[in-house]
């Protein structure tokens, strides 16, 4: 059976530097998810939405756009909008777990709403030609929700259903519900891709030997803690490449600079590598001390003096991760 490594888009992180960088230094990954289009009550694209599908941006790498609605006409106005660009697919976002998303019914706070859901799907599949896959949690409150919502997905040509196996309520906190994904698999006759917690090698075989019937996998933020793990998957390996701390630096510096001339001042730009480092901090031999030393750094000067001890400092360390 073939297998398939999707990128699991996280706001914030993932877009169209990130994923061309990741693209380039590292592969593995055959199908990237853009961060979601989230419109507001306005039927207007803003510029960083538009910068990020720019298909003059995604040239090298496949790429799905996706949406964060519970509108049937802002669906319909992403449609709209992602075809204009050449897309084909548009991936609708149920699995966003943050509650500022789900109190407005939004993303996994939208799998308890059948009828809304069934009302957004319709008017996609009858005014329009456009390829629908999903994203989905098992539900805010409970893992039983997501059981309710297949009745109505299954009436529709979805291209697949994503699940990550957790509820909404945990956001990312405590274990993954395989007993609850087990149960889905019965439940659909949709293609279901497997979600969640896959951080290493090992996790990844442990999902696959309990789900021998899934050959789609989405990696998120363990593709950003370890950007080696999608192609060390692929070729069925635990042994990292020689020079990896090498490729690492040479993907820091790509995106460091990219991001150092979108955003205006020291501040977001320190704001925007501390986010990366609490994952890439995951997989040095010292997080902890790893994380502290670029919080430290209070200019982009001490910030690069950090970054390379950090570096030498790992390529030190015998039997690394």
């Amino acid at each position: 059976m073939s297998l398939t490594l999707l990128s699991s888009p996280l706001q914030g992180f993932t877009d169209f530097r990130f994923r061309n960088a990741f693209h380039h230094y590292f592969g593995g990954i055959d199908t990237f998810y853009a961060p979601y289009i989230r419109l507001n009550g306005k039927l207007k694209i803003k510029q960083s939405y538009q910068n990020d599908l720019s298909p003059e941006n995604n040239t090298t790498l496949e790429v799905i756009p996706q949406v964060m609605t519970n509108d049937p006409d802002e669906f319909m106005f992403v449609v709209n909008y992602v075809q204009s660009l050449g897309y084909k697919e548009l991936n609708w976002n149920l699995g966003c777990p943050y509650p500022m998303v789900t109190k407005s019914g939004m993303g996994s706070g939208l799998i308890c709403n059948p009828t809304r859901i069934n009302e957004i799907l319709h008017k996609a599949h009858n005014e329009s030609d456009i390829v629908v896959s999903m994203k989905m949690r098992m539900g805010y409150e409970n893992a039983e929700e997501i059981l309710h919502t297949f009745p109505i997905l299954d009436q529709y040509p979805l291209k697949n259903i994503a699940i990550h196996a957790r509820i909404g309520k945990q956001l990312y906190k405590g274990p993954v519900d395989l007993d609850a994904f087990e149960k889905c698999i019965g439940s659909t006759k949709h293609k279901l891709y497997y979600n969640g917690d896959i951080t290493s090698v090992a996790a990844y075989k442990a999902v696959k030997e309990r789900f021998t019937t899934i050959d789609h996998f989405m990696i998120g933020r363990g593709l950003i803690a370890d950007p080696f793990l999608p192609s060390m998957i692929k070729n069925d390996t635990t042994e990292y490449p020689k020079d990896r701390w090498d490729i690492f630096a040479e993907f820091h510096d790509t995106i460091y600079q990219q991001y150092d001339e979108y955003l205006s001042g020291p501040t977001p730009i320190k704001m925007k590598m501390l986010g990366f480092w609490e994952y890439f901090s995951q997989t040095t031999s010292n997080p902890h001390k790893t994380y502290k030393a670029i919080k430290k750094a209070s200019n982009p000067f001490k910030y690069r003096q950090a970054v390379n001890q950090i570096i030498n400092t790992e390529k030190k360390v015998k039997n690394s991760f």
